[in-house]
């Protein structure tokens, strides 16, 4: 045998997959079980999660306007992008990404609110499966589409249907711009990241340092939440990438870094001050103090008492183990990598190892102190925001729960990872194919169990959505016909959907925001309950 076979079939045994033999065109050993088995879990995750998924975008077309939809589809109407911006920064909270992104969606009727879904679902899906590619990497392995796929699905699945508020989270547009849509920003955000501190040309780096800012400030103006959450991802990160730590080989990572806590910061500065922003405060003049101890206390308990919620979905560990599968399919999925490979993938891993231990922990835990930190941030504005009961409102989690399955993905990755690389070198090779198949076929079991308990979620909101849909086209058609009648003064009947306020919510007409603004959306004086 030549060296080069030699070379070939020694990279193809450390990949565990046996080399053919020279000179005969045969295999001298069966075929390895794992591969079969990742690419049958991969395939059949895709099937049940993306069925779940296409689900909920396909409910985007019996989406109908509710509560805050009413006020943000008149306003969209009669004043424009602009002038929605405007008044959301001069009379309701100071967002004005927020409110931009609201007129773009409002601009063109009913129509963006019931497409926003599907935009959501597809670029999300397509972030993740990017992120995971860089990430399998990362671990020295190659991407395999079928197992990211599933990942990127499992996810969104957990995401948008394992909490209390699926309605929210996916179908109601004013929660999808505050808090489902940041993150989707935030992922390719971090995808440019990865782009701009890599580049070899200075003006692509240039362009991408400054969309940094750019993309942080919006976000600071769109979602205080997730704008908490980035900041603490990426002060971390940025720590930990300071050159002489030996992580980052030069100061661009940190930089970038810097340049995103800026904009954050400068977009929370500008939102905070707005006259939008104080009047909002100025609804609750007797709050007390953020640090006061009846208000610490308050705010732990809201912390635990949302904590609870989350740990009693165990849903969540899905994400383990779709990431088990696609650790274990990085390392042994496919085809071994060539020769060349090979050596980027020990040159790499040599990098790695001048890292000091210590760093390289940090790193792995970083997601563990954003989540907690994040979390307990979100609950300090929901209760500066909606008083004691804001902890309930779950549309917000969105902004750490995302943080939070992706670290469970990605330390199940590493597991699976670390699994088909130390079990070859310790165990007999036979013993050791079959109990990373084994470990494969427990993990995909799991998330499929994962994924097929939401399907009564999906099921009641598929009848909630539709049976509103319905009712909701038959009560328009009405209204519409007594405005054309010269009716100043409608019926209407509350049709309630997804925990939100519908007209006479409250006994007090003159307190009915929700009426007021279905009022301007028809066109009439006033309305009254059919």
């Amino acid at each position: 045998m030549s060296t080069a076979a030699a070379e070939d079939a020694h990279e193809h045994e450390k990949e565990g997959v046996r080399a053919p033999a020279s000179g005969t065109g045969r295999g001298t050993g069966r075929r390895p079980l794992l591969p079969g088995l990742l690419a049958v879990a991969g395939a059949t995750l895709v099937a049940a999660a993306g069925a779940l998924t296409a689900v909920g975008c396909f409910l985007g077309l019996y989406v109908r306007p509710t509560s805050d939809d009413w006020c943000a589809a008149w306003k969209a109407r009669d004043m424009g992008v602009l002038g929605i911006t405007s008044d959301f920064y001069a009379t309701q909270n100071g967002r004005i990404a927020n409110a931009f992104l609201s007129g773009v969606v409002y601009g063109d009727g009913l129509t963006g609110m019931k497409l926003l879904p599907t935009v959501i679902a597809v670029s999300f899906t397509v972030g993740l499966v990017l992120l995971g590619g860089h990430f399998t990497r990362f671990l020295g392995g190659r991407p395999p589409v079928l197992v990211l796929t599933a990942c990127a699905l499992v996810v969104q699945a957990l995401l948008y249907f394992a909490g209390t508020r699926g309605y929210q989270v996916l179908l109601w547009a004013p929660a999808t711009i505050s808090h489902t849509l940041p993150s989707v920003i935030g992922l390719w955000a971090f995808l440019l990241a990865v782009r701009t501190v890599g580049h070899p040309r200075a003006g692509v780096r240039t362009a991408g340092f400054v969309s940094a800012f750019l993309i942080a400030f919006a976000l600071g103006t769109l979602s205080e939440p997730f704008a908490l959450v980035s900041g603490l991802l990426a002060a971390g990160a940025g720590l930990l990438c300071l050159p002489r730590l030996g992580l980052a080989r030069g100061p661009r990572p940190f930089t970038w870094c810097l340049l995103w806590c800026a904009g954050l910061v400068c977009g929370l500065v500008v939102l905070y001050t707005s006259p939008g922003a104080r009047w909002r405060r100025a609804q609750q003049p007797d709050k007390e103090s953020l640090l006061s101890a009846g208000e610490l206390r308050g705010t732990v308990r809201d912390w635990l008492s949302m904590w609870d919620s989350v740990s009693g979905q165990w849903a969540y560990l899905g994400a383990v183990a779709v990431g088990v599968l696609l650790g274990l399919a990085s390392r042994r999925g496919g085809t071994a990598p060539g020769r060349r490979e090979a050596r980027e993938e020990r040159a790499g891993g040599s990098r790695l190892r001048t890292v000091p231990r210590t760093v390289l922990a940090a790193l792995l835990l970083l997601p563990v102190p954003v989540v907690v930190l994040g979390s307990f941030a979100v609950v300090v504005g929901l209760r500066s925001g909606y008083g004691p009961s804001g902890w309930t409102y779950a549309r917000t989690w969105t902004s750490f729960l995302v943080p939070m399955q992706l670290a469970l993905c990605g330390y199940g990755a590493l597991l699976g990872a670390w699994g088909a690389r130390w079990l070859p070198a310790r165990v007999e090779r036979r013993g050791a194919d079959a109990a990373l198949a084994v470990g494969a076929v427990v993990a995909g079991c799991l998330a499929l169990a994962s994924v097929a308990v939401l399907v009564p979620n999906v099921r009641q909101l598929t009848t909630a959505t539709v049976t509103r849909s319905v009712a909701w086209d038959a009560q328009d058609a009405r209204v519409r016909a007594e405005v054309a009648r010269g009716s100043s003064d409608v019926g209407y009947r509350p049709l309630h959907i997804g925990s939100l306020a519908e007209p006479f919510f409250t006994g007090a007409y003159e307190r009915d925001w929700v009426a007021a603004c279905v009022s301007r959306w028809y066109g009439v004086d006033r309305i009254h309950r059919d």
